[in-house]
């Protein structure tokens, strides 16, 4: 395909930039990051104001929607640069606490064309980082007070770690990814680490970390924050929380909106990197307050109103579903309780299933729009056939069909992937399509 920085891709909208940015490169996922890097100078992009930028296997985007809250309720003007979506691409990006425009992002998109095409050879770019150096650059144009970066699958080579991080923040590390960040936590803690920079503090929420995380933290001399040691939590009983963290306390907190298990402790650590980060963006305790209650992220442990009920989550991996069926199980009792599942084929299938099969009476096994999708007869191959409902062609199709099936009593839960996820929530706004992940 000729380059597009003639006149011709003037008129080009975002879902063209994005199918031109998934014809670049002929592998999906190419880690390491000599070449982002290479167009990143080539584009003179930089950012003047705090980075804030979060890895881990699970927790991630809860963490940076408590960021960003706290500091909008603050009144700054904050971006936040997150992945997957689940229903539109320009979902990744917010500024000011709102989706940007498709349009806002075309002028990155020619930018960071013009910038891989100016190197000779042309540098060849996956889709994820044409895509996340235009959102950077886009970030870094709009006179932000703070920006918020989730990193995508594993940090030392992600292509979010082009920026450096004035505070780094590790969420839980557990198994996922591990054919590209190594078979154990030791390993994917290593990866993880990498988005440590040496005098500047790191916010590890995990409480039984990898010892590699520690050791990278000292190798490269970084101000370690552990939780439990430097930052803490204690819940006061239904109602209220309190935090406390080497200089500030945050007494009789309310509970964060966003529900689940794990929401203190990821809330913990937003506390914990503001903290870090005080004397450059000061935060109050009102500020505090309010940013954790206005904080939401779409499914995420997401309980819909009505009846049946209906729990939307991205769970994953084997850890996130855990921490998934924990929360049900908190939920209380109901008759029946029908799963909608779809996941990527090189998951840990099995354990998947194992975590949750406790709780659920019906299955309803879908096919997914991506060549990395399990199919509905291998995820159907792990249901037992008593409790099987039936493979389906789509997200949406399997989940008419738990909704025609389920009482007024029963729930619904719906997981495995953020494109069995969106689906669903496309289905539920009688919309269209989404836009490629």
């Amino acid at each position: 395909m000729p380059s597009p920085v003639d006149a011709a891709a003037a008129d080009w909208d975002l879902a063209r930039w994005l199918q031109h940015a998934e014809a670049l490169h002929t592998q999906t996922i190419a880690l390491g990051l000599e070449r982002v890097a290479r167009v990143r100078d080539a584009m003179g992009l930089q950012f003047t104001c705090p980075v804030f930028t979060v890895a881990g296997t699970n927790g991630k985007g809860s963490t940076c929607a408590y960021l960003e809250h706290v500091l909008l309720a603050a009144g700054y003007k904050v971006g936040v640069y997150g992945s997957p979506h689940l229903l539109r691409f320009e979902e990744r990006c917010r500024i000011g606490g709102v989706a940007v425009e498709p349009a806002a992002l075309l002028p990155h998109m020619r930018a960071v064309e013009r910038a891989r095409c100016a190197l000779q050879p042309a540098e060849a770019l996956t889709y994820f980082e044409f895509t996340t150096l235009a959102i950077l650059s886009l970030l870094a144009a709009s006179g932000l007070d703070a920006a918020v970066l989730e990193v995508g699958m594993g940090g030392r080579l992600d292509a979010v770690n082009v920026v450096d991080t004035d505070c780094a923040v590790i969420t839980s590390i557990a198994l996922d990814h591990t054919e590209f960040l190594g078979p154990d936590r030791e390993a994917i803690g290593f990866e993880k680490a990498g988005i440590m920079r040496g005098g500047r503090p790191v916010v590890v929420a995990d409480p039984q970390p990898p010892a590699s995380v520690l050791r990278h933290a000292e190798a490269v001399g970084a101000q370690l924050l552990r939780s439990g040691e430097d930052f803490g939590y204690q819940a006061l009983g239904q109602q209220q929380w309190a935090w406390r963290g080497r200089r500030l306390r945050r007494p009789a907190l309310a509970y964060p909106t966003m529900r689940g298990a794990n929401q203190l402790l990821n809330a913990s650590a937003a506390l914990a990197a503001l903290e870090a980060l005080h004397e450059r963006l000061p935060t109050s305790a009102g500020d505090v307050r309010e940013g954790l209650v206005r904080a939401e992220l779409p499914g995420r442990f997401q309980v819909l109103p009505g009846q049946p009920q209906v729990v939307l989550d991205v769970a994953h991996n084997p850890h996130a579903v855990a921490v998934l069926a924990e929360n049900l199980d908190a939920l209380g009792y109901c008759p029946t309780t029908h799963a909608v599942f779809g996941a990527m084929a090189d998951k840990d299938l099995d354990a998947i299933v194992a975590r949750i099969a406790p709780l659920v009476q019906r299955w309803y096994v879908c096919e997914l729009p991506t060549p990395r999708a399990a199919t509905a007869a291998q995820l159907a191959a792990r249901i037992d056939p008593a409790q099987l409902a039936g493979r389906y062609a789509s997200a949406a199709l399997a989940w008419d069909a738990a909704r025609a099936a389920a009482d007024t009593a029963d729930r619904i839960v719906v997981f495995g992937s953020f494109y069995t996820v969106g689906a669903v929530l496309e289905a539920l706004r009688g919309g269209s399509t989404p836009a490629t992940r």
